[in-house]
């Protein structure tokens, strides 16, 4: 089975916190060796996720929680974001989840249709898993060309 570092936080679904997951996200992404551009790609798509989640689960005072979950491997990161606030059970998400259409209703997907074409674009991969509450699944992949697989150095010598 392929090893990952699994993070979870919790937050209130209040637009204020919005910018605790951009750094999260920002934090994360740059140890793991991302560039700047996709870092800034991974902090616009999360942002529109959470702030979906925040603006549409939620009754003005129903004090909702979000959980944002980042799955770290080798050669990703996986962030799911799920407006129902209980616990990822990583594999049993994963397998619910489906591919987003661009033309399932934007009904189903609550009004947060345009940010989830946003989302689509700048990631490599989203998935949707709706019944209790809404999960976004994201992908973003490392580029790969800098370093080989195997971490051979480019050596200027012969």
């Amino acid at each position: 089975m392929e090893h990952f570092d699994f993070i979870e936080m919790k937050l209130p679904a209040k637009p204020e916190y919005v910018g605790v997951i951009r750094l999260s996200v920002s934090g994360i992404a740059n140890r793991m060796g991302f560039t700047y551009e996709d870092i800034e790609d991974l902090k616009v798509a999360i942002s529109e996720a959470m702030t979906n989640a925040t603006t549409h689960a939620y009754e003005e005072n129903e004090g909702g929680e979000v959980t944002i979950g980042f799955g770290v491997y080798a050669d990703r990161l996986e962030v799911m974001v799920a407006d129902h606030g209980g616990s990822f059970n990583l594999s049993d998400v994963k397998k619910q989840t489906g591919p987003y259409q661009q033309s399932e209703s934007i009904e189903n997907l609550r009004e947060g249709g345009f940010g989830l074409f946003l989302i689509d674009a700048l990631m490599d991969k989203v998935e949707i898993k709706s019944g209790y509450g809404v999960i976004v699944l994201m992908t973003k992949n490392l580029p790969t060309n800098e370093v080989g697989l195997d971490d051979d150095q480019i050596s200027t010598t012969q």
